[in-house]
């Protein structure tokens, strides 16, 4: 049995039934739709360029035909280690072995601050998109709360549609907790030449209006008029089922190298898990940890004992600029900047000393691959090199 019908879940689900195992397989979802790519909700379905049908993972006749029992518009109630046993609603299934791919959950404005007041968004599944689209026409006014990846990439389409974009970040920097400055000055700077306000340091600090919100007065004393809000600041993982079961906890549903938690007899996999990595332990939020990762869990669910090795990647999509990221830049203590072939391609690449951790690339896809490639084969290559325009970067991988 399998709790989560994301990609982790569609991922596990299919890698047992393609590794041979042919019992009983349930994979549960909240959400009324067949597993769905996450990813393009913000960007190309906000825009209008990709239909519903399209972000399927797979279409839905796929399940029945490899005898997956597809539980939609389900939610577990409780799960009883001890028995084997989890609760929907008045109905009790006993498993053998069970995986958790709960992923994350957005971190939601306290209630106290939107007081009952509609226009208040997030972005998160393919309901809340629908429920925002209709808001994106031109001319029409939208606070953005968050200078993360969700909040830049609802900004870009918003300004792209013709809205008037105000975006606050309550850090001194957009994507300050996750990139270099070089990074968030190149992004900043992208989004102002496309009209949007960027407020860095700010907060909201009340809303008001009658039942809709109509004014935003932020921590500057700044009042804005606004139309509708989107909120972007964050998620957490889903664990509380975890919790209630009595599983261990640490930062995410704790599990070992082979995605098994503290229940024998339960494994966890995607944005809900921290695992170990390098000595330590990260919780990884991205479509390819939780697509590798659950692969990785549903062989070992077989019995394969194949420990998991993460290879952190990363992208996003903002206006005309694809951003990838190999790595992560954990430690870095300096930055070498370097110039790509093609009009407006940059890359940034972190080292700790001497040690190469982690590339963002924007436009510039040989850098971010063979910045992979090197940070994967724990090479480093010499700053000056990668500096100079006129090395070629295959020469790096040498």
């Amino acid at each position: 049995m399998v709790i989560g019908a994301g990609q982790a879940g569609a991922s596990l689900v299919a890698k047992l039934r393609s590794e041979g195992f042919d019992g009983r397989i349930t994979l549960i979802g909240a959400e009324a739709y067949p597993p769905y790519q996450r990813p393009p909700l913000s960007k190309a379905y906000l825009l209008g360029e990709m239909t519903r049908e399209r972000l399927f993972l797979r279409p839905e006749v796929y399940y029945k035909d490899h005898a997956i029992d597809l539980r939609l518009n389900t939610r577990v109630s409780a799960l009883d280690p001890t028995k084997r046993v989890v609760v929907l609603g008045n109905e009790r299934m006993e498993y053998d072995m069970l995986a958790l791919t709960t992923g994350s959950v957005p971190v939601a404005l306290p209630d106290a601050v939107v007081a009952g007041r509609s226009g208040m968004h997030i972005i998160r599944g393919l309901d809340d998109i629908d429920g925002v689209k209709p808001e994106f026409i031109q001319g029409r006014r939208v606070l953005i709360i968050g200078g993360g990846y969700v909040g830049l990439e609802a900004a870009a389409v918003a300004a792209k549609k013709g809205l008037d974009v105000t975006l606050i970040h309550r850090s001194e920097r957009i994507l300050g907790r996750i990139s270099a400055a070089e990074t968030s000055d190149y992004f900043r700077e992208l989004h102002r030449t496309y009209g949007v306000d960027i407020r860095e340091g700010v907060t909201l600090a009340a809303l008001s209006g009658e039942g809709h919100i109509r004014t935003a007065r932020l921590s500057d004393a700044s009042v804005l008029e606004v139309d509708f809000i989107i909120a972007g600041i964050g998620v957490t993982p889903a664990t509380q089922l975890a919790k209630a079961a009595g599983l261990s906890i640490d930062n995410g549903i704790k599990v070992d190298a082979l995605g098994r938690t503290s229940d024998a007899h339960i494994w966890a996999a995607g944005d809900c898990t921290s695992f170990p990595y390098k000595g330590g332990r990260i919780r990884l939020e991205s479509v390819p940890n939780a697509i590798d990762q659950a692969e990785c869990v549903a062989k070992n669910m077989l019995g394969a004992g194949q420990k998991y090795i993460a290879k952190p990647w990363f992208w996003s999509d903002q206006y005309n600029v694809k951003l990838q990221i190999a790595g992560l830049n954990t430690g870095y203590d300096n930055i070498v900047r370097r110039v790509g072939d093609k009009a407006g391609a940059v890359s940034f690449w972190y080292y700790q000393g001497d040690r190469l951790l982690a590339v963002d690339a924007m436009n510039d896809a040989r850098a971010y691959m063979v910045g992979k490639r090197l940070i994967e084969a724990a090479k480093s290559p010499e700053k000056a090199l990668v500096q100079n325009p006129e090395t070629d970067l295959k020469v790096l991988l040498r």
